[in-house]
């Protein structure tokens, strides 16, 4: 039983983002979508929260209102594999109005905020050759989305 499942808070669109979520990521499904009924502060048949598992990882989306929006405070960190992971979670969550930042953060056209990160990249910015540690950092430092390949070479001294 997982002990902490994070919430986000959506205006109108928890739904859609739900939907969309669960396509980007494999192993996913939408588990419960409860409504607001009749008589309540929103419109009836709206979500008001929808249960969903990314990757086995449960998370809740409440649809509470315009009150609260996203910031870069709590973002989703995403461990990729190799270089084509990287590159299809960026390609997926930049589409249709997401935002690329720097250092392999972005933010989705929902306003959430995600890092997309190699998982090879700490054995090379933490990595036991402080001097190519420095050269891999600086090199990721100038990336928008991450390319583990320059940030090894960088580390390499290539």
């Amino acid at each position: 039983m997982q002990k902490i499942t994070p919430c986000l808070w959506f205006d109108t669109e928890g739904e859609a983002a739900a939907q969309f979520y669960t396509s980007v990521f494999k192993n996913s499904k939408i588990r419960n979508i409860s409504r607001y009924g009749p008589d309540m502060h929103r419109p009836e048949g709206l979500a008001l929260t929808i249960e969903f598992e990314l990757d086995g990882q449960n998370f809740t989306i409440l649809n509470g209102g315009p009150e609260f929006t996203f910031d870069e405070a709590i973002s989703f960190q995403v461990s990729c594999a190799d270089q084509s992971e990287v590159d299809a979670y960026w390609t997926q969550l930049t589409a249709d109005g997401g935002q690329e930042s720097q250092c392999g953060w972005l933010k989705d056209r929902f306003g959430v905020s995600w890092q997309i990160i190699p998982a090879a990249l700490g054995s090379y910015i933490g990595g036991p050759d402080s001097e190519g540690a420095q050269r891999a950092t600086q090199a990721m430092l100038g990336m928008r989305k991450l390319d583990i390949g320059v940030i090894r070479a960088a580390y390499e001294g290539s």
